[in-house]
């Protein structure tokens, strides 16, 4: 599976941490930024970058996800958010990484490297990229409704 990976200067500890590891685990990771530690740095276009790539890596069949870091990770979240057919969730324990992917099918991590130990926040990404969708019709039906109003502006009933 390529793994997308971006950050701001809150979690560049984090990243190299987790490009180290999950590259041993076998994950090809894809390192979309920053470069170079500035504590000014603007992360919405690291983390748009990344979701774009699995945006576009899952509409073409490939098997891919995306981490984005930050302080909170909220930011980074919304910023994923914004790029059409990306479902980036905030996870902040494992319950929360695996039911992203479970329930909601996320194909995006959000981490907020300044809430977590880096040990900590490494499980919570490993449990989000290890689990899978359920593909319960009822979980199915809900994400077609987002994909829905994505693509046309109109809320589903």
């Amino acid at each position: 599976m390529r793994v997308h990976i971006a950050t701001d200067h809150a979690g560049m500890e984090l990243s190299a941490h987790l490009i180290e590891v999950l590259s041993a685990k076998g994950y090809e990771m894809v390192d979309h930024g920053p470069a170079a530690y500035d504590a000014e740095d603007d992360y919405p276009s690291f983390c748009i970058n990344a979701a774009q790539a699995v945006a576009t890596e899952q509409e073409a069949g490939m098997d891919a996800l995306g981490i984005v870091l930050g302080g909170s990770g909220n930011g980074e979240q919304m910023a994923a958010n914004k790029v059409k057919g990306v479902r980036a969730a905030l996870a902040w324990n494992l319950s929360t990484a695996k039911l992203a992917r479970e329930h909601n099918n996320a194909n995006v991590v959000a981490v907020g490297g300044r809430q977590h130990s880096v040990a900590e926040a490494a499980e919570i990404i490993e449990a989000f990229l290890s689990e899978p969708f359920s593909n319960a019709e009822r979980h199915v039906r809900r994400i077609n409704k987002i994909a829905q109003y994505e693509t046309t502006g109109v809320v589903p009933e």
